[in-house]
């Protein structure tokens, strides 16, 4: 199947409800863009896709692989997350080479350095640092470190790329330059990009799809135009045209 999907999810700490999803489904190929207000859920619902947050019922359906989230074991799970790549909104660098932060997964995969070669300089490429390979990872520049970050995930050749507000502390010049590279991927390699942000022209600018959150529900769904300029929920009217909601 060429879709990826989540059914009866259900997150709930202490008692309150974190995210409510009924159904919910994204077509391979295509890039979405998730919005809504601080604590709808947003994050919660990229790591239980991402299998690092386990729900308390419900299914993922990851492009034909079906499983049941909450009995699902790391070690069944694992094949199901090497497939995908996620970027958080502060980006972690090892203190070794720019090289060796992105090659590390996959030496960890097993791969032989020719391949790990043409995979690091191809992402470094991407990212439009490959004159950088031999600096120290934390000598980086914010800008730069998230791009690296970026490339770590891309060297995998993930299907489904997950993306945590990663522009949000970013400069205009790399903002430009991270969202050249994600478009780029999505049109290449036909990737899925998943990408939470509270950037609404970014949103508008970069998805083929829109979501908005609201309390741990999805509310709106739709492709992006009508998402923007004919919203079918006021809480959505009133996101989108900067008023409070709550």
């Amino acid at each position: 199947m060429n879709r990826l999907e989540l059914q009866n999810i259900a997150v709930r700490h202490d008692g309150r409800t974190i995210l409510d999803v009924d159904h919910i489904s994204f077509e391979r190929g295509k890039m979405y863009g998730i919005v809504g207000p601080s604590g709808a859920g947003k994050s919660t619902l990229l790591r239980v896709i991402n299998l690092l947050e386990k729900p308390e019922r419900g299914s993922l359906g990851f492009f034909g692989t079906q499983v049941e989230l909450a009995s699902l074991t790391h070690a069944k799970g694992l094949s199901i997350q090497r497939q995908m790549g996620y970027v958080a909104q502060k980006p972690s660098m090892f203190h070794a080479s720019v090289f060796d932060n992105v090659a590390l997964g996959l030496r960890y995969r097993k791969l032989d350095q020719s391949q790990i070669h043409a995979l690091v300089h191809e992402a470094l490429q991407y990212v439009e640092l490959s004159h950088l390979a031999n600096q120290r990872a934390n000598t980086l520049s914010g800008g730069e470190a998230q791009r690296i970050a970026l490339a770590r995930t891309l060297v995998y050749e993930p299907a489904l790329l997950l993306l945590d507000e990663p522009t949000a502390s970013l400069d205009p010049a790399n903002i430009k330059i991270f969202e050249r590279v994600i478009q780029m991927i999505n049109q290449k390699k036909k990737t899925t990009i998943l990408m939470i942000t509270h950037n609404l022209p970014q949103a508008r600018r970069l998805a083929h799809v829109c979501l908005f959150l609201f309390h741990g529900r999805i509310v709106e769904y739709s492709e992006t135009e009508t998402f923007f300029t004919r919203p079918a929920c006021h809480e959505l009217q009133d996101f989108v045209s900067g008023r409070m909601i709550c």
